[in-house]
């Protein structure tokens, strides 16, 4: 697939779906004082080039609901993607990558078994302490979709479930929807071996973009996706590119 067809993908417009979505207040997911207000709305499903398109406008998909961030006041989620053909992994990806070489990696539907919501449980208590986060519930209500090809990536070592990430694949891009892991094993950098393998997915199949969701400065959960370099943010409807530390 050519470069040319990656970019006319994305430029389907939206405009005519724009009209029908609907602004929801709630408490900011991610801690912030400022209250979040999702702008967003279901679908039954979609074609590649539309849903490409609204991954290129910064949206996001949660089940089957499209949302964007239009928090009055407030713009730290900042939308970020990479172009995999452009990528080149500095010294510490190297190192994840290869601390990494003894787990087994497969691609496949997505499936809920007790094994992997066990493992999104104790990831969720970890991560979100107090809460009271359901992996049931991030799995019936956020990672499951009618709206798109959505798959399942499983991490093992030794034969045990140790990271499952979740993507959607288009015809010309991945979007990384969510990526838990055995808090355990947060030695070897598993967020990072994850988008690693990502690029390297988007790379096999030649596809011309992988969405990695809101880089949030302020959050190192979710600053360290800003380490994959270059790397484009969407700022004021325009994807600018950061490019490479020149240490």
């Amino acid at each position: 697939m050519s470069a040319r067809k990656f970019h006319a993908q994305q430029n389907v417009s939206i405009e005519e779906y724009l009209k029908y979505f609907y602004d929801i207040p709630a408490e900011c997911p991610y801690g912030m004082a400022e209250t979040a207000v999702y702008r967003q709305q279901q679908f039954g499903g979609l074609p590649d080039s539309v849903l490409g398109s609204f991954l290129a406008a910064g949206f996001r998909r949660n089940g089957n609901t499209l949302y964007t961030m239009n928090c009055p006041g407030c713009r730290k989620c900042t939308p970020i993607r990479v172009i995999p053909s452009e990528f080149n992994s500095n010294r510490n990806q190297k190192r994840v990558w290869k601390r990494n070489s003894d787990i087994v990696v497969t691609l496949g539907p997505l499936t809920i078994t007790e094994e992997k919501l066990a493992l999104c449980g104790e990831f969720l208590g970890e991560r979100f302490p107090g809460r009271g986060n359901s992996s049931v519930d991030y799995y019936g209500t956020f990672f499951a979709s009618s709206i798109t090809n959505t798959l399942e990536i499983e991490y093992r070592l030794n034969g045990r479930l140790v990271g499952v990430g979740i993507i959607d694949i288009g015809e010309s891009w991945i979007n990384a929807v969510y990526f838990y892991f055995d808090p355990a094993e947060s030695r070897r950098s598993p967020g990072t071996y994850n988008i690693l393998y990502l690029i390297e997915l988007c790379r096999k199949y030649d596809l011309g973009y992988l969405y990695l969701g809101y880089c949030i400065h302020e959050i190192q959960a979710m600053e360290y996706k800003a380490n994959f370099r270059p790397h484009y943010l969407l700022v004021d409807g325009e994807w600018v590119q950061v490019t490479r530390n020149k240490k």
